[in-house]
């Protein structure tokens, strides 16, 4: 049986399961894309260089809202478009350039999410003890994710995508969330897997967009991001050849509390498999990709919790 929109909403728990979205979410997001949508299509059908007048040639087999689901199912699960077309009753190439087609549209929905001001709030009353006082309340954490990619053939480049954190060659994505509401406010252009954490978020020229005044956090892979905000903590790093002292270990364990909410946003971005499984795209297209998946969280997370 192939895939139809009007026969999968009939099953809510499948169409979930498919897409990583509720039908609400879904039709959310539709909305919001669909005067997008063509407004990308009209620019692409305009071009000057096209053999027919606006309007000529073949229809589309899928409408948009098949083509967004199309989309989003690959995404989500990462099948190839070979089954994708299976599924949906046509061919393999069709799939692509749909595929093709509505990133684009999804990655500007994704930037639109994530446009949100870094205002600095007040400080919540601290609940802490006395040691901890001075840890930092927290409202901009940064973090960075690696996917596998296929080993580039030439050797220059594959040295450049291999990562001795992974072991293997990998491409590296920077996020920044919102600790408040876990909302990704910034996902600069990916990175091959030798980058370090400090170096990406050095080139993205992100924390140039913070206030001063915004504490910002990470993990002790931004070891020195204090040059780059005035206002910027990582953990405690244990003394050469002494013990840790015990406040330390108190400061980090409460600082981990803190700044765990980006690892709960990028598990939400890897449930999408086109993240998380090894990428079949030679590492084209990626940062789209992700910005494309972090609309969709922000979405799930704005939508489920009023974020």
């Amino acid at each position: 049986m192939q895939f139809h929109y009007n026969h999968l909403r009939r099953y809510p728990n499948v169409f979930e399961q498919l897409t990583g979205l509720t039908l609400a979410e879904f039709e959310a997001l539709f909305d919001k894309v669909e005067d997008l949508y063509e407004e990308f299509r009209y620019e692409r059908l305009k071009r000057d260089n096209r053999q027919r007048e606006f309007g000529g040639g073949n229809k589309p087999e899928l409408d948009p809202r098949h083509q967004l689901l199309v989309t989003v199912i690959w995404l989500r699960l990462y099948l190839t478009h070979s089954l994708l077309g299976f599924f949906f009753g046509v061919s393999q190439p069709t799939i692509g350039r749909y595929v093709r087609q509505v990133l684009p549209v999804l990655e500007e929905h994704g930037l639109d999410t994530m446009r949100t001001p870094i205002i600095s709030r007040k400080k919540r009353p601290n609940q802490l003890g006395e040691v901890l006082q001075i840890v930092p309340e927290l409202q901009v954490v940064i973090d960075s994710f690696e996917q596998r990619v296929q080993r580039p053939k030439d050797k220059k480049e594959r040295d450049g995508w291999y990562s001795g954190k992974k072991k293997s060659h990998t491409i590296k994505s920077q996020v920044a969330v919102d600790t408040q509401t876990g909302q990704i406010l910034d996902v600069p252009e990916s990175a091959t897997g030798k980058t370090a954490d400090i170096k990406l978020l050095e080139e993205s020229q992100f924390l140039n967009k913070v206030p001063p005044e915004t504490p910002v956090g990470g993990d002790l892979g931004y070891k020195g991001i204090e040059k780059l905000h005035p206002n910027a903590h990582v953990p405690r790093k244990k003394p050469r050849n002494k013990p840790r002292p015990e406040e330390d270990v108190e400061y980090n364990r409460c600082f981990s509390q803190r700044r765990i909410i980006v690892e709960n946003t990028i598990n939400r971005l890897r449930h999408y498999q086109s993240l998380d499984q090894t990428d079949r795209n030679h590492r084209q297209c990626h940062t789209m990709r992700v910005r494309a998946v972090s609309g969709l969280v922000n979405l799930q997370l704005q939508m489920r919790f009023g974020a």
